[in-house]
């Protein structure tokens, strides 16, 4: 059996072209943005009865960081309105 010139041609080309074939690179993750004011809660405090100064240190403890965390959503408040009111 014979091959014709054209044939070979042709094949040599779509395998050329097959070679040429890579992976594209992934594309930029999109950035979020948030307009709005972020959502805050209320600070709530877990009742105390201590029975000993153990207990007491502890909700002294316990006090301070629930007081800590209320600051922290208070003050990403008020970060987010003055940036929103800056032009």
């Amino acid at each position: 059996m014979k091959t014709h010139p054209m044939r070979l041609g042709l094949l040599s080309l779509c395998l050329m072209l097959l070679a040429a074939c890579t992976s594209v690179p992934p594309s930029p993750e999109q950035t979020v943005t948030v307009s709005g004011c972020p959502v805050v809660t209320r600070c709530t405090l877990v009742p105390a009865a201590p029975i000993d100064n153990g207990d007491l240190s502890d909700d002294g403890d316990y006090l301070m960081g629930a007081w800590a965390e209320c600051a922290a959503k208070v003050d990403l408040v008020v970060e987010h309105n003055a940036r929103a009111e800056q032009p």
